[in-house]
């Protein structure tokens, strides 16, 4: 059967289906398994992430489970890891999963939603919250299991090849980002395109767009975004913290013994903390590179818009929660959890960030 034919079919598993594919390949008690990206091979954080996941499972497990890294495009096109995986197609993929929010909206609340949870507050409403149990049903309807192996961190604004200072300048305003907040754009009157990392820099030069988010100074420069237009702005409203999923065949996953299974859980934790730690250290530097050039205007999306993009953002958000019993579910926990949190972060991280600041 050909790979496009096996696709076509994944996207009419009914929810609570279970079904059965061959197991991996497996050698004396040894398993080889497939993960598929949605990264470029070059691209660094994201792809090599995935890579060290990997490696790290292999040393845990004694090279009982070996997994190969297939880069976007190397075994399935951009996009359709999701759907390859569900079917069995491949074994497991490492992803941004609002990029399928057409599946189901839920997902985006283990990604990123416009002014929700921190890199450090996702972690842990996942963890000690309610999340992974709600997760694992959502992901469970699409024969999925997922789990949180990275975050970038709070990302930036975006790029822009012109200044945009109020919430006018939005309206006609192409441009390239994913997930809720670019529902937020368009209810600005902007027009919102996806596209894969490997296109954006050409789409900026070419004119095709007018602005696209990626995420943060490390990849933004590595990407060559920095040559492609001249106004870099924050804070990123749309991404406080992007996490993303290692989602494993829940064939595969129901294959693996206990101990197997909390081997992988754990690696996975841990990379979520050191990509983290990657991002910050890496951010830090290159931002400073960035200043030393001079050749790009770092702003601050100014107050009027940000107090628009939270107003539309509170809209869109609240709309997931009113859709299937899990998706309210989803929701009610999430905004739970971030009104607790909220609180917390308040007179501890920020207080802090701020009294920092004062000498």
């Amino acid at each position: 059967m050909r790979r496009r034919d096996i696709l076509a079919g994944a996207g009419s598993l009914a929810a609570g289906a279970t079904l059965s594919f061959p197991a991996p390949a497996i050698a004396q008690g040894k398993r080889k398994l497939k993960m598929v990206t949605d990264w470029p091979e070059d691209m660094p954080g994201l792809h090599t992430s995935a890579v060290r996941l990997a490696q790290m499972i292999g040393a845990a497990t004694g090279g009982r489970i070996t997994i190969e890294v297939f880069p976007a495009g190397a075994l399935v096109r951009p996009f359709e890891t999701f759907d390859a995986v569900g079917a069995g197609v491949a074994d497991m993929y490492h992803t941004d999963e609002y990029y399928f929010e057409k599946k189901s909206p839920g997902l985006n609340f283990f990604a990123a939603v416009p002014f929700g949870l921190t890199a450090d507050e996702l972690f842990a409403w996942v963890q000690y919250g309610g999340g992974q149990e709600l997760w694992d049903a959502l992901s469970g309807q699409f024969n999925v299991k997922s789990l949180l192996c990275l975050n970038t961190g709070c990302q930036m604004g975006g790029w822009f090849a012109r200044e945009v200072n109020s919430p006018g300048d939005y309206k006609g305003l192409r441009y390239r980002m994913p997930g809720l907040g670019a529902e937020v754009l368009r209810r600005l009157g902007a027009i919102v395109v996806t596209l894969p990392g490997s296109e954006i820099v050409p789409a900026l030069k070419s004119g095709a767009i007018d602005a696209s988010e990626w995420a943060c100074p490390w990849l933004d420069m590595a990407l060559g975004l920095h040559k492609a237009a001249g106004y870099y702005y924050y804070p990123g409203f749309h991404e406080p913290g992007t996490a993303t999923a290692v989602g494993i065949n829940r064939g595969v996953w129901d294959s693996f013994d206990a101990s197997d299974r909390r081997v992988i859980e754990a690696m996975a934790a841990s990379e979520y903390a050191r990509s983290l730690a990657e991002f910050n250290a890496n951010n830090a530097l290159w931002l400073r590179k960035l200043r030393d050039e001079g050749t790009v205007k770092i702003l601050k999306f100014d107050d009027t818009l940000l107090k628009a993009f939270l107003e539309i953002s509170k809209d869109v958000v609240a709309e997931i929660g009113t859709g299937d019993e899990l998706s309210k579910k989803v929701y009610a926990s999430y905004q739970q959890f971030r009104a607790s949190i909220m609180d917390w972060s308040d007179i501890a991280e920020r207080a802090f960030l701020n009294s920092r600041r004062l000498a």
